[in-house]
């Protein structure tokens, strides 16, 4: 049951001020305790943050009619917005050398086991999944009843019973990571007695007015900014992105309505050239497909003729001939045991879809499990999706996978193809601030040749079928964001702002980093597509500008992309032959090695076993 989503539709379609201030009303106390717990009780500075959240609401009060928990956006929200205040004003004070500046913002202790479980408290909660959490905002935070938390949940008053006590575990065993031990009652009588702040009187009435104007106009703390930036010599380098990240998002938001029409031609231009050069990929990696299977197949047959190898007896290189022209064919009946066995969870639902191709197995594991990142991961390209339905699963992915950068990245490029570039930068930026980034390549591997051993496969049909028939669809929209972000570069830079301008190519020769350094169980190609995204954007920049901390310049980045991208073709030239003629036994070494050190470690380890033959 979502009692805001009415009142969210009424003001989307009707601008009704009437319910818009009836929903913040509603939640106002839960995002200004958060908000307050997370800037360390600065009362003042929890105040703009609310206006921020509700602001955000209010721009987003169309999709967010869908959502199917307020509250718990709000409360995700006002974190992300928090801790990227506190990331800003730390770094400024580095700067400034006045971090001991931060100290007279603390407010003075609480009780004691208060004070011990408050710092730890938000961060020990984003530790649990959507379904947990929003159990115990509504029970502790919204302070509702159990028939009330399961009213909101669609459970029975005794399964919302079950579900606080089992977050409310899971709840201390996340505090204890955080060296704050407790017993869930404990938690419990805590979070009831302080979790929730009442916001200052006729607080909520003001900042109802305040939100709407926010949401409809930034332009005082984009022209500040601004001011800021043109009073700023930014160090030129990847390390920039991080330091001027929160300014850059709001001066491109703000000129991004200035000149809306202007790059919507500009996009729907882009989207038409990308079209055409993806059709052109396409049928590139076609023909090379058929040209690699042709040479395999001339090369099996005349191993075959020179060793007098009978008829009926594949030769060496034919096994893997024959399961690359006939790929292994996987029924979902050939599974079902199998997924009895793994009680039809994630994983084997997810694996069992990817052998088979049975569009039922991946909609039971949408249905079962929308909270779990890597079904919301495969749920992203469904084909033939609609817009609102990719981007309902997009949210699912940042939300499931809070420290993931993929969630941000591929949220980013469906912005813009949508026509947003401000939301897609908004994206970029909290990509920047996550370390973790990662596509699930090794646990879709081991899971598909568990399921192709479950059919009845051999351990190296199953080996080479997992590997072979790994599909990495995210290639493409990665390195279509980062044609947009240089695209969207130079639209600023013909405007005038070249402060924007770098800054966008700053984004994108950081997300080819991300995918240009190699790690385990990635292919050759994700690493090709990483240094594309980073030459196009070193590209577009003034060559002779400083470029990192090494002294180096734009023009020696673009050298040093065009070295890599010629070592992998270097390496891949002397490693092909060896990989065609090798032995099933060597070859499923060469997959083990690709899938624990990733491919270019396994090319090497091909070279010099086979190089130093006579």
């Amino acid at each position: 049951m979502n009692e805001d989503a009415p009142l969210l539709r009424r003001y989307a379609a009707e601008n009704s001020e009437a319910a818009f201030a009836e929903v913040v009303r509603r939640h106002v106390d839960l995002v200004y305790s958060a908000a307050l717990r997370q800037l360390h009780g600065d009362t003042h500075r929890a105040e703009d943050l609310t206006q921020q959240v509700f602001s955000e609401m209010a721009r987003q009060a169309r999709p967010l009619s869908r959502h199917p928990a307020l509250a718990g956006w709000l409360y995700t929200t006002t974190r992300q917005m928090a801790w990227r205040a506190l990331r800003s004003e730390q770094r400024r004070a580095a700067r400034e050398h006045e971090a001991h500046a931060m100290n007279e913002l603390l407010r003075p202790a609480a009780e004691p086991d208060w004070d011990h479980l408050r710092p730890a408290l938000d961060g020990a909660m984003h530790e649990l999944n959507n379904a947990d959490r929003l159990a115990l905002l509504l029970r502790y935070f919204k302070n509702k009843s159990l028939r009330e938390v399961g009213l909101e949940l669609g459970l029975t008053e005794n399964a919302a019973r079950m579900r606080v006590e089992r977050a409310l575990d899971k709840l201390r065993l996340a505090l204890a990571r955080h060296g704050v031990t407790s017993t869930a009652a404990a938690a419990a009588l805590a979070m009831s007695a302080h979790a929730v702040n009442a916001a200052p009187a006729g607080f909520a009435a003001a900042l109802a007015q305040a939100s709407l104007a926010g949401a409809a106009s930034k332009t005082g703390t984009a022209l500040g900014l601004l001011k800021f930036m043109a009073s700023t010599k930014l160090k030129f380098g990847l390390s920039a992105l991080v330091i001027a990240g929160a300014a850059v998002v709001l001066v491109l938001e703000h000129q991004a309505r200035l000149k809306a029409q202007d790059e919507n031609d500009i996009l729907r231009l882009q989207l038409a050239q990308m079209k055409t050069d993806n059709e052109a990929l396409s049928n590139r990696l076609d023909r090379a497909a058929r040209e690699r299977a042709a040479r395999l197949a001339a090369s099996a047959s005349n191993a075959g003729a020179s060793a007098g190898t009978p008829p009926g007896v594949f030769s060496t290189n034919s096994f893997r001939q024959r399961l690359m022209d006939n790929p292994i064919k996987v029924t979902a009946g050939q599974l079902e045991s199998y997924l009895k066995r793994r009680h039809r969870d994630a994983g084997s639902l997810l694996a069992s879809f990817r052998v088979t191709h049975d569009p039922a197995l991946l909609a039971e594991a949408m249905q079962k499990y929308p909270s779990d990142p890597h079904v919301d991961f495969e749920a992203l390209f469904q084909s033939n999706a609609p817009p609102e339905e990719q981007r309902r699963w997009l949210t699912a992915f940042e939300q499931s996978a809070p420290n993931n950068a993929l969630a941000n990245y591929l949220s980013a490029g469906a912005y813009f193809k949508a026509g947003d570039p401000a939301q897609a930068l908004q994206e970029m930026l909290a990509a920047s601030d996550k370390p973790g980034f990662q596509d699930y390549s090794i646990e879709r591997v081991m899971d598909d040749r568990e399921a192709y051993i479950e059919s009845g496969c051999t351990d190296a049909e199953a080996e080479i079928s997992s590997c072979t028939q790994l599909m990495l669809p995210q290639l493409l929209q990665i390195r279509n964001l980062g044609l947009d972000l240089v695209d969207l570069s130079k639209s600023y830079q013909q405007a005038g702002d070249s402060d924007s301008a770098q800054s966008a190519l700053q984004m994108a020769a950081a997300l080819g980093q991300r995918y240009a350094t190699q790690a385990p169980a990635e292919a050759e190609i994700s690493q090709l597509v990483g240094l594309f995204v980073e030459r196009r954007a070193f590209a577009a920049m003034d060559p002779s500008l400083p470029c990192g901390d090494n002294g180096q310049t734009v023009q020696d980045q673009l050298n040093q992309v065009a070295q890599e991208r010629a070592d992998l073709n270097s390496l891949d030239q002397q490693a092909q032959p060896f990989i065609d003629s090798m032995s099933d036994q060597d070859y499923l070494t060469y997959k083990s090695r690709w899938m624990a050190f990733g491919e270019k470690a396994a090319l090497q380890w091909v070279i010099g076993k086979y190089g130093q033959q006579p």
